[in-house]
């Protein structure tokens, strides 16, 4: 690699110098340097230098016959015999360039200096090791002390650092516009040559931590660009220029711009991340800024270079979405920071979005009002989880309480990570007669990881509690048997994981390894259903409820994830009553349906036959949740669904065809919500006990809402034996439910008077009850008895075990027990 770095770096000084052919052997005339301007860098120039220094070393080579050694001693008489016929005049002007020219770069080939200020580092003075010599080996420069040979070999590792740089770092594929009043210099610039890695956790601008009133801007395009829009991953509207747009913007005519926060206490201040502006109809993003910070908003001091002593000048977003993490030279302790854009593209505007990185610092004096510590008095493992640390710590619950608990697989991910489930119930493994089955999947969209890590949580939390004799976790799991999907998506979290929670960004990992959203990839069961409402075949011909997988579904060459037939198959092995589905990115509770009824209507309301009961279950979860209830919390992103009491249905928020939640109501029994838990999709594993607190309460509320409505047992009054498959209908109410292969079913129903029938196969049976407030399910048991015809249709089956003619009567009955 030396060796073409070397041909590359003479080649370029021969041709490229003053813009004339370097020196032959036999010229007379001394060969003066360039002149003090750089030579201006097109784009391409980077590949033309390339191909340009391999032209050369290939030349240089001759085919083999001719090595660089043996060129370089052919070309030194020439060079020595012109400086023995200089005149003392020329030796004058020589001796001037060479003082000069360390100052100025004069005759050395440095490249312009680029859009964002990036220059070599001072270490490029440092000579080149052969390929041969270890690099405790002085190189030959320094053995001999040429000066010719120590200037060639700066001349090399200069230029390589510097076009690896602009690769890197300074080449936008869009032109930028600079502030005019904008001078940037080497000395003044970052040597960003090494991977940066977070220290300190972010100040929360993303989270919300950070109010409204914290964040000031010296000019704002609209009060939708205002500076409390300058949130990193914050999302706009679909309309442009209303009051939800995402990013802060400066006004155009602003020579100086700056984003200001104010952390309200002295903190250490360790890094920046920032976006472009989020926008379908502009694209805006800042491609450099400097850094200042204060501790009055008055007098502000700047990042500094740490070989310079210059302000820094941070490289800045090449794209609206990509997160670009930047850590200071040295980490500032101060109240206040701002971002000072320098450059942004071409023809937009200075937009930004942005996280900061801070670390507390201690007040011993008490200066400052009490910083608000996230914290949790239980005692959890609370951080982030990949595949191999999820298992670990699923098996060290299990261990724990190993009479609680299960650990089983529904199926594998497309690069064949297991989705293991934890089981949790007083009998784990089967299933107890009449107790009914609840579950939580989390991590559908792999980049939404607090869902994962919450589940993670509630697992250890309910063994911790059981093993101490809470009675609410004691009941709990005394008469209930709960499933805990933690990573429905393994394949989009590992790659979301990898990015880091701060640098993941809005989207990388949502998908699977198949790049298919599983929110859609459910069959779509709400438009045959719909179509045979309208022609009045529902329920009479088409049932209203377990609708059959569509043919197209279950051909070999259908699009569906084998994440999502593992969720399928799971849903028809066992006969879930209630569910929850964590999502990420916003708080609100939606509920189904998910897709609107009015073919291509973007967003409708479109209520389930179970609108009460879907709306209560909802309610349940956003009353509970602290974040949820906070009176002075702001809106994440667009909407402001706290003036809805955080619910909102599915389909009235955006359609969504086959999503989940739709599929388990009209496919199974479930009852499915989808719970959005946080404005931070990922957030930071400091966040995660507050995270916790905020939702620990409302994911017990909800589960004990399998305790609502009615439950019981469908037998056959002869055999007193269960009867599978028997269809629970209630008067008014459009959706049935059936029973499981034991008989027992659950009916989820708000309070009221309600007409419940059942029937399978036998006379149907009727009965008449009131659902009230009291906690637990009201019992409502059913015998149904066969006709006579069928009673002796059975007879003839069983032969000579037949009963006589007086014992085959009977009528249908209805009881409530």
């Amino acid at each position: 690699m030396r060796g073409g770095a070397e041909m590359r770096a003479e080649s370029v000084g021969a041709e490229t110098r003053g813009g004339r052919p370097g020196p032959s052997p036999s010229s007379s005339l001394p060969s003066f340097p360039s002149p003090p301007f750089p030579t201006p860098r097109l784009p391409g120039s980077e590949a033309s230098e390339r191909a340009v220094g391999g032209r050369a070393a290939a030349a240089g080579r001759g085919g083999g016959l001719q090595s660089p050694s043996r060129k370089r001693r052919t070309h030194r008489p020439p060079r020595a015999q012109c400086v023995r016929a200089l005149d003392p005049a020329m030796w004058g002007l020589l001796l001037a360039l060479a003082t000069f020219a360390p100052a100025v770069d004069v005759g050395l080939g440095a490249p312009s200096t680029s859009v964002l200020g990036l220059a070599s580092p001072a270490t490029t003075k440092v000579p080149v090791p052969t390929p041969h010599s270890s690099p405790a080996q002085p190189s030959a420069g320094k053995e001999n002390g040429t000066s010719e040979q120590h200037v060639r070999i700066r001349v090399i590792k200069k230029k390589k650092i510097v076009m690896k740089k602009r690769k890197k770092l300074t080449r936008p594929t869009p032109p930028v516009t600079a502030r005019p009043s904008v001078t940037t210099s080497p000395s003044g610039t970052l040597d960003l040559s090494e991977k940066q890695e977070p220290d300190c956790p972010p100040l929360g601008l993303e989270s919300l931590r950070v109010s409204d009133n914290q964040l000031d801007a010296s000019s704002s395009q609209s009060f939708g660009l205002g500076p409390h829009r300058g949130r990193l991953n914050i999302q706009s509207g679909l309309e442009d220029g209303d009051l939800f747009d995402g990013a802060w913007c400066a006004e155009q005519q602003d020579a100086e711009p700056w984003l200001q926060v104010d952390a309200r206490h002295p903190t250490r201040f360790s890094g920046i991340i920032t976006q472009g502006r989020n926008s379908i109809w502009r694209y805006d993003w800042v491609t450099s800024y400097k850094v200042q910070f204060s501790n009055d908003s008055r007098t502000w001091w700047g990042s500094k270079n740490r070989s310079s002593g210059m302000d820094a000048v941070f490289p800045a977003n090449s794209d609206p979405e990509t997160p670009v993490l930047n850590l200071l030279p040295e980490p500032q302790v101060a109240r206040f920071i701002r971002l000072l854009p320098q450059t942004w593209l071409q023809g937009g505007a200075s937009c930004l979005r942005a996280e900061i990185l801070a670390c507390p610092v201690s007040d011993p004096n008490g200066l400052f009002p009490e910083v608000p510590m996230l914290g949790s008095s239980d005692s959890l493992d609370f951080r982030h989880h990949d595949y191999k640390a999820m298992r670990k710590l699923m098996k060290q619950v299990n261990e724990q309480c190993p009479n609680i608990t299960r650990i089983y697989s529904i199926g594998k991910s497309h690069q064949g990570l297991k989705l293991y489930v934890m089981e949790m119930s007083d009998q784990p493994g089967e299933h107890e007669l009449g107790e009914p089955e609840v579950r939580y999947v989390a991590g559908m969209h792999g980049n939404e990881a607090l869902g994962r890590e919450l589940l993670l949580l509630l697992m250890q939390f309910l063994c911790h509690e059981f093993l101490r004799g809470d009675p609410r976790v004691t009941r709990l799991l005394t008469e209930t048997r709960i499933h805990l999907l933690p990573s429905m998506n393994p394949d989009g979290y590992e790659t979301a994981f990898r990015r880091g929670s701060e640098l993941v960004g809005w989207a990388e990992g949502r998908w699977n390894h198949q790049g298919i959203d599983l929110n859609h990839n459910f069959a779509d069961l709400n438009t045959p259903l719909w179509e045979a409402e309208d022609e009045g075949l529902v329920p009479d011909t088409v049932p209203n409820h377990h609708l059959p997988l569509p043919t197209y579904y279950t051909l070999p060459n259908a699009t569906v994830a084998p994440e999502t037939w593992a969720v399928i198959k799971w849903m028809q092995r066992i006969p879930f009553v209630l569910s929850a589905n964590l999502h990420g990115g916003e708080l609100v509770v939606s509920y189904p349906f998910d897709m609107t009824r009015t073919p291509w209507a973007a967003r409708e309301l479109t209520p389930t036959p179970d609108e009460a009961v879907f709306r209560w279950l909802s309610t349940v979860y956003a009353g509970t949740n602290r974040a949820m209830q906070d009176p002075d919390r702001r809106p994440c992103h667009s909407q402001d669904f706290s003036l809805y009491g955080s619910i909102i249905n599915g389909a009235d928020w955006h359609t969504v065809p086959g999503s989940m939640n739709d599929f388990s109501y009209l496919h199974t029994n479930c009852f499915e919500v989808t719970v959005e838990l946080s404005c931070d999709k990922f957030p930071h594993e400091n966040e995660l006990p507050q995270e916790w607190e905020n939702n620990k309460d409302a994911l017990l509320t909800y589960l004990e809402q399998v305790r609502m409505g009615i439950a019981g047992v469908v037998r056959d009054k002869d055999t007193e034996l269960g009867i599978a498959d028997a269809v629970i209908s209630v008067d008014g109410i459009n959706h049935d439910v059936t029973t499981a292969w034991g008989g027992d079913y659950w009916r989820l129903l708000t309070p009221g008077d309600y007409m419940v029938t059942a029937s399978g196969g036998l006379p149907h049976s009727d009965t008449e009850l009131r659902v009230t407030f009291e906690e637990g399910p009201v019992p409502c048991n059913f015998r149904l008895t066969k006709t006579p015809k069928q009673r002796l249709e059975s007879c003839w089956q069983l032969g000579p075990r037949c009963p006589g003619p007086s014992e085959a009567a009977g009528t249908a009955e209805g009881q409530k027990n």
